[in-house]
């Protein structure tokens, strides 16, 4: 009962976060800095093992000495928060946006055994995460302010590739829990100093960047239509 008690109660809290102010399509915030304030929320709540890992370690046996020290990151599939602090923020936006696209597909890939309510709460976080940073990118000036980092630096993009033996199955599906809660927490720091940055926001920032040309994502115009939500435009 006890444990029945504690999973609505962090039911109730997801819902409450992604529904803090709900993002409808073509009515997104203008404030920057609260949006900001809601995806470091959002990505806060998303870094707690609790939410997936934790489950999926109990229900596939793994909970027992030998076992659970295995659950540990592959590197190369995430992005160091190293890399992500190293991107510009039209970047820093694009790379969150792919990788949370990627965590979408491996989800029904590996958390088939999990429970359909933390699957679908998961997913819809998720979404959430991506129409708060679709509506932020709309803010961001057309600035250059870094170079791209490579490929390998950012980790791979393509869904996982499981393979037929039960037992790998299941370590492979901790071991990518296990990146993704990694990954949300250094989303987190990310946004964190953005916050602690205010200068450095996307509404304020300098009029030289706002001069050196479009490059990546291409601003939003009014005439063309809406994007869909949490989609960037390409």
């Amino acid at each position: 009962m006890r444990a029945q008690l504690t999973r609505r109660a962090l039911l109730s809290l997801v819902l409450r976060l992604l529904f803090l102010k709900p993002v409808a399509t073509g009515n997104c915030l203008r404030d920057d800095q609260e949006l900001l304030k809601q995806l470091q929320h959002q990505a806060d709540f998303m870094q707690d093992t609790r939410m997936l890992l934790d489950h999926y370690i109990r229900i596939q046996g793994l909970d027992v000495p030998g076992l659970k020290e295995r659950c540990q990151e592959r590197p190369g599939v995430f992005p160091s928060e190293d890399a992500l602090q190293a991107l510009s923020r039209r970047s820093f936006l694009q790379t969150l946006n792919a990788k949370l696209s990627h965590v979408l597909q491996s989800l029904t890939a590996f958390l088939q055994d999990l429970p359909s309510q933390d699957l679908s709460t998961a997913k819809m976080y998720i979404l959430g995460v991506k129409s708060n940073i679709h509506c932020l990118a709309q803010l961001l000036p057309d600035s250059t302010e870094t170079a791209e980092p490579t490929q390998a630096g950012l980790g791979a993009s393509r869904p996982p590739t499981t393979t037929s033996d039960t037992f790998q199955r299941k370590i492979e599906g901790c071991e990518f829990l296990r990146g993704y809660h990694r990954f949300m927490h250094s989303v987190g720091q990310v946004f964190h100093k953005w916050r602690k940055n205010p200068s450095k926001s996307p509404r304020h920032s300098s009029h030289q960047a706002l001069q050196k040309g479009a490059h990546g994502m291409q601003p939003f115009t009014r005439g063309k239509g809406l994007l869909p939500r949490g989609q960037l435009p390409r």
